[in-house]
């Protein structure tokens, strides 16, 4: 998407918004992966504590947090051929929150069945 925004941006429109120069004149017109605010992704950023329930909801708390933010940019998009695939990708974290908690059902099942070695 950012690609296919970026692709055919006039460069005097890309120098006018501050942001985007920033983002240009680091990375051109390809995708860098990054937040909102251009911070870098990192591994350090995945979260781990090694407990399958802890572990479960934190992932089920990123995709919620990922739905929002799919959501914001929703709210601040007016080209339908943005929205569209951003109210998919909003789905897709609804769904992936449900297959969640489908695998938190079933770790709790297991931790509260007879365990027979």
């Amino acid at each position: 998407m950012v690609h296919q925004l970026m692709k055919d941006a006039p460069i005097e429109e890309i120098a006018a918004d501050g942001a985007t120069a920033v983002y240009y004149t680091d990375h051109g017109r390809a995708s860098w992966i990054s937040t909102g605010t251009g911070v870098p992704f990192t591994g350090a950023y995945i979260q781990s504590k090694g407990d399958p329930i802890a572990d479960i909801y934190e992932d089920m708390a990123a995709e919620q947090k990922a739905r929002a933010t799919y959501e914001y940019l929703i709210n601040l998009a007016d080209d339908p051929d943005v929205i569209d695939p951003l109210r998919w990708l909003r789905e897709r974290e609804v769904v992936h929150f449900q297959r969640f908690g489908e695998i938190m059902n079933k770790l709790y099942e297991w931790k509260d069945s007879k365990k027979i070695f």
